[in-house]
């Protein structure tokens, strides 16, 4: 419960990355609660991010441009912020390693009506 209270927390702050939590509830939730599992996968938000990620292992390109865009954006704010050179820095490599990896992820895209989808 804590790692989905994070993660919703985590869309409206900077730096607290959301997917990541949703991810381990999910998973956290498979085991100890399947009600909300179950719950987690029918939301109209997570749901199908978290279904084509269990399935594909994949991301859409929607998602993919919307998390690089907020990624960026929040990065950018933080960096803005930060008084210390040093923090700058930091959250610069930090940008650059986790953009890395989210942009390497694959992508899917779905079909309208086709059976490839379910």
């Amino acid at each position: 419960m804590l790692s989905l209270i994070l993660g919703i927390i985590g869309i409206f702050l900077p730096l607290l990355p959301t997917t990541p939590f949703i991810l381990l509830s999910s998973a956290c939730f498979m085991r100890s609660s399947p009600r909300f599992h179950r719950w987690l996968h029918q939301h109209p938000t997570f749901g199908p991010i978290l279904d084509n990620w269990q399935q594909n292992r994949a991301v859409t390109s929607t998602v993919k441009t919307r998390g690089s865009l907020w990624i960026i954006a929040s990065f950018t704010f933080s960096i803005w912020f930060v008084p210390h050179f040093w923090l700058k820095i930091m959250l610069v490599v930090m940008l650059v390693v986790l953009l890395s990896w989210f942009i390497r992820l694959p992508v899917t895209e779905y079909l309208a009506d086709s059976k490839e989808n379910h």
